[in-house]
């Protein structure tokens, strides 16, 4: 641990950080998962439906600085097309 007043709680901080941005992690990969789960099922409406779920999961993600701009746009123009070409 540091020594220096200002580092120890740059530390802390920097640790509650990591963990907040963890569960919006996980939040979004779960979201994501919901997508595939109802692609592999071939239920489109529950595909659709899940699949804006995990669009605005992702959206607030990158709105909270936990994802760069461009990944959350490549993650759900996938997300999209998978959707879209559904039977």
């Amino acid at each position: 641990m540091a020594n220096i007043k200002s580092a120890k709680k740059r530390v802390l901080i920097s640790n509650a950080n990591a963990e907040h941005n963890k569960a919006i992690r996980s939040a979004v990969k779960t979201s994501v998962k919901k997508v595939y789960a109802a692609i592999d099922a071939e239920d489109k409406a529950a595909a659709q439906a899940a699949l804006i779920n995990a669009t605005a999961t992702m959206d607030k993600a990158t709105s909270k600085g936990v994802y760069h701009k461009n990944t959350t746009s490549r993650k759900i123009s996938r997300l999209s097309k998978a959707v879209n070409n559904m039977a």
